[in-house]
């Protein structure tokens, strides 16, 4: 009997830099510009960079939601997600090196019509927040490798 190997999956993406603040992103068939608010200098052409990150969050919560929802037998109706953070930009603006240049932290609401006791309820959150590869990536440290080369 043959050993199983775990399935690893890769994503890509490439981005060209437009402007000081606007970047356009490909990945797969699609494209999209990530670009800073007016107040942040930019010409506000689309979210910006931690503006993704939440909506990352939100869509893959989204998704982890409704498979263990399938898993669990939960009729899950109306999902709604609501998230927001809290950053200092100082260390990104290069003004401190007191507090870190992420997210102080992520608070995520989510509200749904959901026939189910409390528990079940709070099982069911329990593992869209352990499966979610998003939220994993958020509450966890994960390599970066960053290279470079010259033009």
């Amino acid at each position: 009997m043959g050993s199983e190997t775990p399935q690893r999956l890769t994503f890509d993406v490439s981005a060209s830099a437009e402007s000081p603040t606007r970047t356009r992103v490909s990945t797969r068939d699609f494209e999209f510009v990530v670009d800073e608010p007016a107040t942040l200098g930019g010409s506000d052409e689309g979210p910006n960079p931690v503006e993704y990150l939440l909506g990352a969050l939100a869509g893959c919560m989204n998704v982890v939601a409704h498979q263990v929802a399938r898993e669990m037998d939960l009729d899950v109706r109306d999902l709604e997600i609501e998230i927001d953070g809290d950053l200092d930009p100082a260390k990104f603006m290069g003004k401190s090196d007191e507090s870190r240049a992420g997210y102080q932290e992520v608070r995520v609401d989510i509200s749904a019509d959901v026939d189910a006791t409390d528990e079940t309820i709070q099982t069911w959150l329990s593992a869209v927040e352990e499966r979610c590869p998003v939220s994993d990536n958020l509450s966890n440290e994960t390599p970066l490798a960053v290279s470079f080369e010259s033009r």
